[in-house]
């Protein structure tokens, strides 16, 4: 390759932002030229694994056909026009594929631009149903501790206030409520006990508080643990007998990846459908950013009978045409319904080949949901130290904190996440990344 065309690490360390990163002692960076299935290529020609599906993403994999075919035909009809009284076909037709894989319940659907954004605008809907009802004191939120539901200030509120990845800001950020979690799966069955601060919280607050926000069955970024599915139903049940909304944010969860489509499905007897579910990730295979808020007919009728007569938001991108008509094309592959048994298999084979990492020292748990595999270590892992190894095995792991965790396309070999799986348990075995 010539030198010219080669990507400017220098520049990219010197200038460039990347998450969670210190631009003063900045992680290293890997510099990929190109993608496709499960791998990643790096400038030296170096194939990676995807361990991470760039985020719970890319479930498809990369440089999929027929959400390449749908991006290229949708830019030579138009890329983007403004959603303000202006419709178009790909977001009609996204609407109804979505609300096709949802309860009927669900069905007023706002497209914006983020899993983040999305989250605020729930939020929002939430806050404006209770003035729609002229009902002024119902302004605050209900979450777990060790959530985590996005970067903005309103989503940063309903996070972990204390161990997550926001605590810097909680000085500045709105007052919100918190209850411990239901156990690690792990830990043991489930009892509705588990759920008695959040009790106590709604018996002692409900008259302030407008919603339980949740990520149903896995909170991803704020720890990656784990829950019984019988929770859903009693945290349902809690926020009907105190007259509370429920929202379920299945950013990471939604699509397939905790082996139902959504999570919430996994209730016993359909017993916890939300009010407000928040959509996004892997809507477009990881192509383009694209959310979706969906709620009830009573929310938004709730909403719109409010002073403003109208919700109030509007991203400039909402229900961009190239995005959603990417999305159509990543719903038509989930709808054909081999992501079942893709992740179906994605379990065993983690349930198989990890579970031998619970007997390593450095290790204090091991966790896994459909395609979704955690390690849990005692002490924090050196990122930078435990990534380079990782690169030089040839897979793409990226932990955080004390978990080293994958959550790979659907479309992955056998081998491809055999080659995860070792790489992660002999790099634990060897000491790699971990704290003296």
């Amino acid at each position: 390759m010539p030198t010219n065309d080669k990507i400017d690490l220098e520049f990219d360390k010197n200038h460039l932002w990347h998450p969670y990163t210190s631009t003063s002692a900045p992680l290293p960076c890997y510099p990929v030229v190109s993608a496709r299935g499960c791998e990643l290529e790096l400038e030296d020609g170096t194939l990676l694994v995807d361990g991470m599906s760039s985020w719970w993403a890319a479930i498809h994999g990369y440089n999929v056909p027929s959400l390449n075919q749908a991006a290229s035909q949708q830019l030579s009809e138009m890329s983007h026009v403004m959603f303000g009284g202006i419709t178009h076909k790909p977001a009609t037709e996204l609407g109804k594929k979505l609300l096709s894989l949802l309860p009927a319940q669900l069905n007023k659907l706002f497209l914006a631009d983020s899993g983040s954004v999305a989250v605020e605008v729930a939020m929002k809907m939430a806050l404006q149903y209770w003035l729609g009802k002229g009902i002024t004191g119902k302004t605050r939120f209900l979450s777990f501790n060790r959530g985590y539901h996005g970067d903005t200030l309103g989503a940063m509120s309903v996070c972990d206030p204390e161990t997550g990845m926001h605590s810097l800001f909680e000085g500045i950020l709105a007052k919100q409520l918190f209850a411990t979690p239901p156990l690690n799966v792990t830990q043991g069955p489930y009892h509705s006990s588990q759920l008695n601060e959040l009790q106590s919280k709604l018996v002692d607050h409900h008259h302030e508080i407008a919603a339980v926000i949740i990520e149903p069955l896995v909170q991803g970024a704020g720890g990656m643990r784990i829950y019984h599915a019988e929770a859903l139903s009693d945290i349902r049940a809690l926020c009907d007998e105190y007259g509370v909304l429920l929202i379920f944010d299945e950013i990471a969860t939604g699509f397939g990846r905790t082996g139902s489509m959504f999570a919430f499905e996994q209730a016993p007897d359909n017993s916890a459908i939300p009010d407000i579910i928040t959509l996004g990730k892997a809507m477009t295979g990881g192509y383009l950013t694209l959310a979706a808020t969906i709620c009830s007919d009573k929310v938004a009728k709730g909403v719109c009978a409010s002073e403003a007569g109208v919700f109030m938001h509007g991203p400039t991108f909402m229900a961009n045409p190239l995005a959603c008509s990417i999305a159509n094309a990543s719903l038509d592959i989930l709808i054909s319904g081999e992501w079942r048994a893709q992740v179906e298999s994605i379990e065993r084979q983690l349930v198989d080949e990890l579970e031998c990492c619970r007997a390593l020292d450095a290790v204090v748990d091991v966790r896994v949901k459909g395609a979704i595999g955690v390690v849990e270590t005692k002490e924090p892992v050196n990122v930078a130290e435990i990534q380079a190894y990782f690169v030089e095995k040839g897979v793409w792991i990226r932990p955080f904190g004390t978990r080293v965790y994958i959550m790979p396309p659907f479309v992955i070999s056998k081998e491809q996440l055999n080659l995860l799986t070792s790489s992660i348990y002999e790099a634990l075995a060897a000491g790699i990344g971990l704290t003296a």
